[in-house]
């Protein structure tokens, strides 16, 4: 085989590697993702793009606290990004803009603005998660009926790290 075609053959080879490995790579253990909207003001921008790793709650559960990427049961072409703020057999309410957990309030120094709202004292289910978007006058969330609980099935990953803009670089605990 001449040396030209033995060449073109070793490309060849490293690009279907290349292309297989970027493949499982997005599909099993980390994803890029564009920011729309302004649900997580002022936490995440419209147009912040993030690293989502999507092993991760494979191994260990979903923490309040944790912001998540996730598919709407209602309508799985729709992904949201909130965040985590009860887990499985919590009792969530909300009181007059206050989010209560188990009775204690919690302490949220992330959101944008006070907000006015009631959500009658609800445990949530197995195999769920309670959220709710930073910017909390403009989030649909699981107050929302079309939203509601999410089923972690439902999660696509957790938020890990703001790539762009490269002035606003952050890594999400």
């Amino acid at each position: 085989m001449p040396d030209r075609y033995k060449d073109v053959l070793e490309w060849l080879q490293a690009i279907v590697i290349a292309v297989v490995l970027s493949v499982v790579i997005r599909l099993f253990l980390f994803e890029v993702i564009l920011v729309e909207g302004t649900s997580m003001l002022p936490t995440l921008n419209e147009g912040d793009r993030l690293i989502v790793s999507k092993a991760e709650y494979s191994v260990i559960s979903p923490e309040t606290g944790d912001i998540v990427v996730f598919r709407n049961s209602k309508d799985p072409i729709e992904n949201y990004i909130k965040r985590i703020i009860g887990v499985a057999g919590d009792r969530i309410e909300i009181n007059g803009g206050f989010v209560y957990i188990n009775g204690i309030q919690l302490n949220e120094p992330y959101i944008l603005e006070s907000f006015y709202e009631y959500f009658t004292t609800t445990m949530i289910p197995p195999n769920s998660i309670f959220v709710l978007g930073d910017n909390r006058n403009h989030s649909r969330d699981s107050r929302n009926p079309y939203v509601g609980f999410v089923s972690v099935d439902n999660i696509i990953g957790k938020a890990r790290l703001r790539i762009w803009p490269l002035w606003d670089i952050e890594w999400f605990n």
